[in-house]
């Protein structure tokens, strides 16, 4: 009994260690940058600076069916899967737009150009220029899932509406944690507004 107790205790303070390693690591993750313009009780407005993303279009629909392979197929791209076999840095959050078909998008790091990027081994990797937006974004925690994500989505359009704030529609999903990061998960709805002032 006391050997399974100290075996208990030993794994509980590996996975505790690696959770604060992690935690650390993702912390200097560079980041989307933004600066949030005004929050209200349930969500806030962002506005993000330009950035250039790596991104691939998805057939199914919803997070579930996709989250896998678009993550994959990016993280194969970062991780060396390209002409040049370069590696480069991951980037948070990782970002889903959700619709009939769903987009995932890497942030590709602000130290690299369109033109100094390796092309991709894979010809469903595109890149693009995203411009200076304004966002409403909504937060939540834990492990995301499609159920959630409409859950938030849909308190977001109902905050969004009392508050007489147009948006185009279109709701992209924000993971900013690796898959084996178990605590202090980060996750967002956002939906860029029209004609915001």
């Amino acid at each position: 009994m006391k050997i399974l107790f100290v075996i208990i205790i030993l794994v509980v303070s590996v996975v505790t260690m690696a959770q604060v390693y992690i935690s650390k690591y993702s912390s200097r993750t560079e980041q989307h940058k933004y600066e949030v313009i005004k929050s209200y009780d349930k969500f806030e407005i962002r506005r993000y600076e330009p950035a250039l993303f790596s991104s691939v279009i998805l057939e199914k629909k919803g997070y579930k069916e996709n989250s896998g392979e678009g993550f994959r197929i990016l993280a194969g791209y970062i991780f060396g899967g390209n002409e040049s076999n370069q590696k480069i840095a991951m980037t948070s959050p990782v970002a889903m737009e959700l619709g009939d078909t769903s987009k995932m998008m890497f942030m590709v790091p602000g130290s690299y150009q369109l033109e100094n990027l390796p092309s991709p081994n894979n010809s469903k990797i595109v890149f693009e220029k995203k411009e200076e937006k304004i966002m409403a974004a909504i937060q939540f925690s834990g492990w995301a899932d499609d159920e959630k994500i409409e859950k938030y989505k849909l308190i977001l359009i109902n905050e969004l509406e009392k508050e007489k704030l147009l948006s185009n529609g279109k709701f992209t999903f924000l993971g900013y944690n690796a898959p084996f990061e178990l605590t202090n998960r980060r996750n967002e709805v956002i939906v860029e507004l029209i004609n915001y002032k």
